[in-house]
């Protein structure tokens, strides 16, 4: 690990927080997609489908947000990443449609993934600094909290919704999964 007062190579820096920039772009594409799969699925779970849904409205705005900041840097969103991302929600998507506790196993996959951004947007925000991109910093650091609330929202809702799933579950005729 380098020491703050180490020199670092400015081309590595740039090349590196570029990447991450292209990467949260990706993330945020795979997340919209992912999100909006399982939202348009959810029948018995309101309070989950209304909070996806304004999940589905943040990240749709973090995605432009990222992409102004690739931009303003000179740089263009990278296709690839954000259709191998897409390709990937998508498969998470199908492979859950036939999982008989579906809304369990998305609740679980979604809590991860919300922790996997706030590190992600935390290593931007300081590799931001590290280069001086203050606008870029500015950004994250007000991304970071959308996606905390929505890790915060479900770690707080996981059991209810655990509880809800295996209520239904014992309802002969009753549609448990979503």
């Amino acid at each position: 690990m380098e020491n703050e007062g180490t020199t670092m190579d400015r081309d590595v820096l740039e090349s590196h927080f570029m990447d991450w920039l292209r990467d949260a772009h990706a993330m945020e594409q795979q997340a919209e997609t992912m999100l909006t799969a399982m939202a348009n699925r959810i029948e018995n779970y309101p309070d989950l489908k209304r909070r996806i849904e304004q999940h589905i409205e943040e990240t749709r705005s973090q995605a432009q947000l990222v992409a102004e900041c690739i931009q303003r840097r000179g740089g263009d969103t990278s296709v690839m990443k954000d259709l191998a991302g897409k390709t990937m929600a998508g498969m998470q998507g199908a492979v859950g449609m036939f999982a008989s506790d579906e809304i369990v196993k998305g609740g679980m996959l979604s809590y991860a993934f919300e922790h996997f951004e706030i590190a992600s947007y935390r290593n931007l925000i300081e590799a931001a600094r590290l280069v001086g991109d203050r606008e870029t910093m500015a950004v994250c650091e007000r991304i970071l909290p959308q996606e905390q609330a929505m890790a915060d929202w479900l770690q707080h809702n996981l059991a209810s919704l655990s509880r809800r799933f295996l209520e239904l579950a014992q309802v002969p005729g009753a549609k448990a999964k979503v």
